[in-house]
């Protein structure tokens, strides 16, 4: 119950702010939500729709497989590699940009766009120079594997 309890509030605090009240607050800077519902607040669903589902599944791996959070601090005790992990290396990170993505073409936001670019360097410089050597000091011959194995960023 308490690894659920920390990883809600991860998701509320981190993944929350970056991926729904950062890009709902540069939305509020405009005219505010579209007026009428079209074919950009239609297809918007998809990447909304998928990226929660991205996070949210590879959240449920690094608790039940991992033993763990997505917090450094609190990171997971076995190496995950089920689930989206198979298939991409940081599937968090993904579903956290198609949800940023979904907003800016729900609103149709260069803003929120613009900003996701910035978050999408943001998390790879991340990754690369801190998760990356954290993960390979701490699985070691595992995670190279892993990494042969696994796309960072797209299967």
């Amino acid at each position: 119950m308490l690894l659920f309890l920390k990883n809600m509030l991860f998701t509320v605090i981190v993944p929350g702010t970056v991926a729904v009240y950062v890009p709902l607050s540069l939305a509020a800077g405009r005219a505010g939500p579209p007026l009428r519902w079209g074919v950009a607040q239609s297809t918007a669903l998809l990447p909304l729709i998928s990226g929660g589902a991205f996070y949210f599944w590879s959240l449920w791996d690094f608790a039940a497989f991992g033993r763990g959070t997505p917090a450094p601090v609190d990171a997971p005790r076995r190496l995950v590699v089920r689930g989206l992990y198979r298939y991409v290396r940081n599937p968090m990170y993904v579903g956290v940009l198609l949800v940023i993505a979904g907003w800016a073409l729900f609103f149709e936001s260069r803003l929120i766009l613009g900003y996701g670019a910035v978050v999408a360097l943001i998390f790879h410089l991340f990754v690369w120079a801190v998760e990356e050597p954290s993960l390979r000091g701490k699985f070691g011959d595992s995670y190279e594997l892993y990494c042969r194995e696994v796309g960072r960023w797209v299967p």
